[in-house]
């Protein structure tokens, strides 16, 4: 298919898990086998497909493709389910002709719901007679649970060898405050490059990027970010041109992450929160993530207020290191408190219709060191509540 790197073919199929009439299981394979990186949850209640795709990987890092299903996390479900993903993964591998254990899986939806194997059995052959036939979107759309849009982006970027691809696909709009890394990401490249260089840029990609936004403040059971590079293309990633791809797969994961925040289930913002001027990193971490988490933050963003109070009541209650007085906040562009104290001036005025923007600038100095820190959060509506009062129902 049009833009998906060489030597992928992506497939999907409907079930029935949740609803009749969309695709709710989606299948990559690599012609060849891939180099694979993985990062996962850090949830203590680990769902079986993190449990067993991290198995996997430890039995060694090549791998020839994913399974993901929407409808069921199969999370909190025992050996049974343990069992049902061992099984699903060997009845698709026998299908797709690889090795089961060579497939990663990934799940999303209710907590605690067995897999339903009867209707899996009957969806894989239309999944495995797919492949090839879909793209990026539509792979992403049968991953999608209360995702407004699917989210994926693709680039190539020119190494010394020639042209390289990449594409990355993810999920996610509640439950999202990953810490590693309920969102599921794939991204697929076609560069050759060596085991160790490739799980080292996607971790720290990964560490850029998808551990820097929070949506709720949740960090879902199955959290997973998969990484595969095949080396279809032919092209070698060493040296400059490593680093050429280490900085293309960081613009991928951010474009990915920003959508994350974007779709937060109710949200109508995307606060940019960037902490400068810390004792060190730790400390501007600290700020940012209590401010981004704070219920009366967000609502005022929602609500449009330029509320600095509730900013600076985050700030103090952060755990970090510094003198009241030294501390600065802007929103939007507009300073709002200053030496301990408001600056003078209308900021309502001000900020009126700055506020009205998707995406608000949030910059909070602190006159400690030199730690910095950006977070992207997302503001906090109604119908976050709606949406997760009847999420089951």
């Amino acid at each position: 298919m049009k833009n998906i790197p060489k030597g992928f073919r992506l497939g999907t199929a409907g079930a029935g898990f949740r609803r009749p009439g969309r695709d709710d299981l989606g299948l990559i394979i690599s012609d060849q086998p891939a180099v694979a990186a993985g990062v996962f949850t850090t949830n203590a209640f680990k769902a079986a497909p993190v449990q067993i795709a991290q198995e996997t990987l430890r039995r060694g890092p090549m791998v020839q493709g994913v399974l993901v299903n929407s409808g069921q996390a199969n999370a909190c479900t025992g050996e049974e389910g343990l069992r049902n993903c061992r099984a699903t993964l060997d009845m698709v591998g026998r299908a797709a002709g690889v090795d089961p254990w060579a497939l990663l899986p990934m799940s999303t939806g209710v907590i605690g719901d067995q897999l339903k194997m009867d209707l899996w059995e009957k969806a894989v052959p239309a999944l495995v007679n797919s492949l090839g036939g879909r793209d990026a979107e539509t792979f992403t759309r049968a991953m999608m649970t209360t995702d407004a849009f699917p989210k994926f982006v693709e680039r190539s970027v020119t190494l010394s060898g020639g042209m390289v691809r990449l594409v990355g696909m993810a999920k996610g709009a509640g439950m999202i405050c990953p810490n590693m890394a309920t969102m599921l990401s794939v991204v697929l490249c076609d560069a050759r490059v060596s085991v160790n260089a490739w799980q080292d840029m996607f971790r720290i990609a990964v560490a850029r990027t998808f551990n820097r936004v929070t949506v709720d403040g949740d960090t879902s059971t199955n959290d997973t970010v998969l990484g595969l590079a095949n080396g279809a293309s032919g092209v070698d990633a060493l040296g400059a041109d490593a680093a050429l791809l280490e900085e293309t797969l960081e613009a991928v994961l951010g474009g990915l992450a920003y959508m994350l925040v974007q779709d937060g289930e109710g949200a109508t913002k995307v606060l940019h929160i960037r902490v400068i001027g810390a004792a060190d990193v730790a400390d501007a971490e600290k700020v940012a993530r209590t401010v981004g988490h704070s219920q009366l933050v967000k609502t005022a963003m929602y609500g449009r207020d330029a509320n600095w109070g509730r900013i600076v009541a985050a700030v103090g209650r952060s755990g970090a290191r510094f003198r009241s007085d030294d501390v600065q906040v802007r929103l939007c562009g507009v300073e709002l408190f200053r030496d301990g104290r408001p600056v003078p001036g209308n900021h309502d005025a001000k900020l009126a219709e700055p506020l009205k923007q998707r995406d608000l600038d949030v910059e909070i100095r602190l006159g400690t060191g030199e730690g910095e820190y950006t977070l992207l959060a997302s503001d906090l509506s109604h119908d976050y509540v709606t949406c997760n009062a009847d999420y089951r129902t």
